[in-house]
């Protein structure tokens, strides 16, 4: 790995040594950093402070003492704030683009039609939402208020970096509670942007706070804080446990969004071309670094040929590249751990019987952390890669003989956070996804859509996202009798 200095593609990020708490940019107390890596050149492109428990706490500090007056400031006065965010956010969309696309291998159209455009969309959404939400009304004789939790700890992944910030601080700004954001320590310059846009934006000191670091040390002492009231996390099944187990001493409220190992089932009476290459595409979105991906793709037996055909074509269009030439359709995993996980996944899949139908566990370039686009064929459900989350783009091909049978196959997992099916009407589609054990199941390849609640069955999590229920999961409701 080696240091380089910024090059015309590199933006500076001129707060990157410093966290934001209390409306301050300050120095970390450590006086250590941790590097930021670009996945598609392994060339370090920043740094941030690694954070320590007594920063959380005096950020977790600021966060509450801001509450009492942010939580009662006027509707109108904190949607005019959140529309400056907007349109501060807007006005960094270059530096954003690039930003993503340096540290965490996006390719530049990717980043700017998916990385910064969703996070914008839940921005311009919550705006609606709060010009028209009922905080205060009357149901059945009883007086009903929805007044803000209090203080969000917000903890976020690396694979959409501000899409996930996004959805979790601005409908609590919205809602009148305060934050305290920990973004990933892979992907942590975008987040630097993020604080200053809504600092631009005129957000109060100490409603919104940046605490830069590692996991271990500020994602579990924000996850234990007392004066923090609900946790919102975005990451591993694993990582997940532990932020519930570290809440449950202050009993408060958690949101998890976690794994994931969505299947996408094809009916026979489905535009098999449509569905099969669609599908593939969908595996890959974002390097397959989606945890609603559809990686498991059931197709009726006497089709399987049909359908390995059309895959290898469809994945073979996607060729690897360094992120920043704009030109690349598939970007590099994001880490390097990351890298030699997909790579034992695709090994274990061959050693487990599965065809291996394109891709493969090779080196897809001589630098940067670039998986082959794979797909496996004659995959069984009990093996490795049709049970665990791989998290780069490997798809998996299963069969079926009937439609009952694909559902039972679909459902037998421990998560359930997304699901596609593709059939000849979406009445017909419908009537499968109802029996699917998801958050959310995409019919005829649908898009996303920014009212849609998004969170997971099982072992995917609880809690939604997104639209009108971004807000409740901020809100705690009084009844007022009399």
């Amino acid at each position: 790995m080696t240091e380089t200095v910024a090059s015309p593609a590199t933006v500076v990020v001129a707060h990157q040594d410093q966290h934001y708490i209390g409306g301050e940019w300050v120095a970390g107390e450590s006086g250590e950093f941790i590097d930021v890596v670009d996945p598609a050149t392994e060339e370090i492109v920043g740094r941030v402070p690694s954070g320590t428990a007594s920063e959380v706490d005096r950020a977790a500090k600021a966060a509450r003492a801001a509450f009492d007056t942010w939580s009662q400031t006027p509707v109108e006065e904190r949607l005019r704030i959140l529309e400056a965010a907007v349109e501060a956010f807007k006005a960094r969309e270059e530096d954003l683009v690039r930003v993503m696309s340096m540290e965490m291998g996006a390719p530049l159209g990717f980043s700017r039609a998916a990385q910064f455009a969703l996070p914008l969309m839940t921005m311009e959404t919550a705006t609606e939402i709060l010009r028209g939400f009922e905080f205060e009304y009357e149901a059945n004789g009883v007086f009903l208020q929805r007044e803000p939790i209090g203080v969000i700890g917000a903890i976020t992944p690396w694979n959409f970096p501000l899409h996930q910030v996004a959805l979790k601080v601005i409908p609590g700004l919205a809602t009148g509670c305060t934050v305290v954001l920990k973004p990933s320590e892979v992907t942590p310059l975008s987040s630097v942007i993020f604080a200053e846009v809504l600092e631009a934006a005129g957000v109060p000191a100490g409603v919104f706070n940046l605490v830069q670091g590692a996991g271990p040390e500020v994602g579990e002492a924000i996850a234990g804080h007392p004066d923090i009231d609900l946790v919102s996390f975005t990451g591993s099944t694993r990582a997940g446990k532990r932020v519930s187990e570290l809440a449950s001493a202050t009993v408060k409220r958690v949101t998890l969004e976690l794994g994931g190992k969505s299947a996408n089932i094809i009916l026979e009476d489905a535009d098999f071309e449509a569905a099969v290459t669609a599908g593939v595409g969908g595996c890959y979105l974002n390097t397959g670094q989606a945890c609603n991906a559809p990686t498991r793709m059931l197709v009726p037996r006497a089709r399987l040929a049909e359908a390995e055909e059309i895959a290898k074509r469809a994945a073979e269009k996607f060729v690897a590249g360094e992120a920043c030439d704009g030109e690349s359709p598939l970007g590099p995993v994001t880490t390097e751990a990351g890298l030699h996980r997909v790579r034992r996944y695709i090994e274990q899949g061959i050693e487990e019987g599965a065809k291996l139908v394109t891709g493969g566990s090779e080196p897809a370039s001589e630098r940067g952390y670039f998986v082959k686009p794979t797909v496996f064929s004659g995959v069984t459900p009990e093996m490795t890669i049709a049970r665990e989350e791989i998290f780069g783009p490997v798809l998996s091909i299963l069969t079926y003989d009937t439609e009952d049978e694909a559902v039972a196959i679909a459902n037998d997992s421990e998560y359930g956070l997304g699901g596609w099916v593709w059939a000849g009407s979406v009445e017909r589609g419908r009537e499968i996804a109802k029996r699917m054990r998801t958050g959310q199941v995409y019919i005829n390849g649908a898009n996303i859509h920014p009212y849609a609640p998004f969170g997971g069955y099982k072992q995917s999590g609880n809690g939604r996202e997104w639209g009108y229920y971004g807000f409740e999961e901020c809100l705690e409701t009084k009844a007022i009798l009399g």
